[in-house]
């Protein structure tokens, strides 16, 4: 119960074409070895990062849902990643955490990202959710939220007796473009140190729709910052297995969340989802 296998499935992306993504990833996870836990598609994995929600999107008991839960079923995996939902006329990019029992959490991307007009198109989330597994638990972002560390800071700290660090692991799931890739990996690095926990970014690779390039760059951080796994800008799928004894050995010997300035983020922007 130590330890946690995660998978990382970065893939290039059919645009706007649902049947086409959703085929080729049912290849890609079909060919999974056993073992596999958790495994992370990329944001907007059943379309590429779309401005056409009206178009796109989908309700909760959509087609793309249900092959998430089948898939999740048939293969005993903890399926995640993020597509177009429409609740109430509202349009939100929703990153779905499915369980193989058929539970199914999300969380709703805070932050928006404006300079491709998403903001325009998408409503905020305001929640977050972090989910549990096997004695894990795990903070649930998409892309642009990586370039706001409050949105993802441990905000448990023992200043009264039996606090705790809030999560273990973070998931950031995205189509970040190769242009600010920089920016990707130099963050990806930096909330897995200041948080000390282990930080996954699955990202996407190749052109879209509106001919911006994605160069990968999937990468799993361990507490330290040290990288895991890295890839370029070819397809892969890797897993990896995180250790429970690596994370508490960090904490235990370097405890520099002691002494992180003390704050609250509102209570009611937390949303916790136990196995």
């Amino acid at each position: 119960m130590s330890s946690l296998a995660v998978t990382v499935i970065q893939t290039a992306l059919y645009w706007e074409d649902k049947p086409a993504n959703l085929a080729m990833l049912t290849q890609k996870i079909n060919a999974l070895q056993p073992g596999a836990e958790v495994v992370v598609l990329p944001e907007m994995f059943s379309t590429g990062f779309s401005m056409n929600p009206a178009r796109l999107a989908e309700k909760m008991d959509g087609a793309t849902l249900q092959w998430m839960k089948e898939t999740a079923s048939g293969k005993k995996i903890i399926l995640t990643g993020s597509i177009i939902i429409e609740e109430e006329g509202r349009y939100y990019n929703r990153l779905l955490w499915v369980r193989p029992d058929g539970v199914v959490g999300y969380y709703d991307k805070r932050h928006r990202f404006a300079f491709a007009g998403e903001d325009q198109q998408y409503t905020a989330g305001n929640k977050r959710l972090i989910a549990s597994v096997k004695g894990w638990r795990i903070n649930l972002q998409v892309c642009y939220d990586l370039r706001f560390p409050v949105w993802a800071r441990q905000s448990r700290h023992p200043y009264q007796p039996g606090a705790y660090p809030e999560y273990d692991v973070l998931i950031y799931v995205a189509n970040w473009p190769q242009k600010r890739s920089t920016a990707w990996k130099t963050l990806l690095q930096a909330r897995a140190i200041e948080n000390q926990c282990y930080t996954v970014g699955v990202n996407r690779t190749g052109s879209d729709g509106n001919n911006i390039y994605h160069s990968g760059d999937s990468m799993i951080v361990d507490p330290l910052g040290e990288l895991l796994y890295h890839q370029g800008d070819k397809e892969d799928v890797f897993t990896c297995i995180l250790h429970k004894e690596k994370l508490d050995e960090v904490r235990t010997k370097f405890p520099f969340w002691k002494d992180a300035d003390h704050f609250i983020i509102d209570p009611g922007l937390n949303k916790d989802e136990d196995e």
